[in-house]
């Protein structure tokens, strides 16, 4: 378990964390996502005791992460994949990490297995590609066996069968109950490898929740309804706390009432309807609709087509 308490990061006059608290739970996988200079690398080295917190604490299991005596038994990590010697060969880079962490060699030899390095082990390092390089960092992470993961980007790189594997191994870890954190641009993947979502914005929390709660939160439910008397219903259906757009010939979008009720309504008026569907926002749309006042860099408006000089 990871529990930080008002934790606070400042350099100089710049704060890149303020007051954060959460928990980050055993047994599913904990998605952290920001927009960029939210405070979510600064967050993870203070996790790991690289940066130590202005004010705060965070703590991995109980005890700050310099606290623990074996420390890779109890967090493995991936903040930066490539922070390897690219001269030494993958099992080598593991081998100096077990020897030096009372790590026994057969775990090399397992980590090395499971992430799909076995025929490249002995090659160097400096000559892996971005992907190769992911899964010698997720191997390294894996290696003391820890009971909590943290890992910054590990899908990088990876082509679709190495993201359905790192999907379905962090979701077998949580599984193991442990605790897993995961930092990601990706959310598509996030949405189908995250069960709870932390979300920070400008270093403050914006969202702890469920991503289900957290997509109905923040874009909110619509339903699709396409009927050859859409302009009638509209007239039934709009009214306080209910929008309703029209989106094509005979369709419409309402917000704010369930697709049952928008079914009665019509049934009782005899009016016809050829669709009914619930419309359901992307994490994507909910992740932007929820930070879009913590950006730290707006792109410049679209010009419409046509206006442009």
């Amino acid at each position: 378990m990871i529990e930080a308490h008002a934790l606070t990061k400042r350099y100089g006059e710049r704060t890149a964390v303020s007051d954060l608290s959460f928990t980050v739970r055993p047994g599913v996988v904990t998605g952290f996502l920001g927009p960029n200079g939210a405070g979510k690398s600064t967050t993870m080295r203070m996790i790991l005791g690289l940066d130590a917190p202005t004010s705060g604490r965070v703590t991995v299991n109980g005890k700050q992460y310099a606290e623990h005596r074996a420390p890779l038994h109890e967090v493995g990590a991936m903040l930066e994949a490539r922070a390897i010697h690219t001269g030494r060969t993958a099992y080598n880079h593991l081998l100096a990490l077990a020897a030096t962490t009372g790590i026994p060699r057969r775990r090399v030899d397992e980590v090395i297995e499971i992430v799909g390095l076995g025929q490249v082990a002995r090659k160097r390092a400096g000559g892996f590609s971005l992907g190769m390089g992911q899964r010698l960092g997720i191997a390294s992470a894996l290696l003391g066996d820890p009971a909590t993961l943290v890992l910054d980007e590990p899908v990088n790189g990876l082509d679709p069968e190495g993201i359905l594997w790192i999907r379905n191994l962090l979701k077998d870890q949580a599984a193991e109950g442990r605790t897993v954190l995961l930092s990601s641009h990706l959310m598509s993947e996030m949405a189908l490898t995250a069960e709870h979502l932390i979300v920070i914005g400008r270093g403050r929390l914006i969202a702890d929740t469920s991503v289900a709660d957290f997509v109905r939160t923040a874009a909110g439910a619509s339903v699709r309804v396409r009927t050859d008397e859409a302009e009638r219903l509209r007239q039934l259906l709009v009214g306080h706390e209910v929008s309703v757009a029209s989106v094509d010939r005979g369709v419409l979008e309402v917000t704010g009432l369930s697709s049952d009720r928008i079914g009665r309504i019509a049934a009782d008026q005899a009016i016809a309807l050829a669709e009914l569907t619930p419309q359901q926002a992307s994490l994507e749309e909910a992740f932007m609709e929820m930070t879009r006042d913590a950006v730290e860099y707006q792109a410049p408006a679209r010009e419409p087509e046509g206006l442009a000089a």
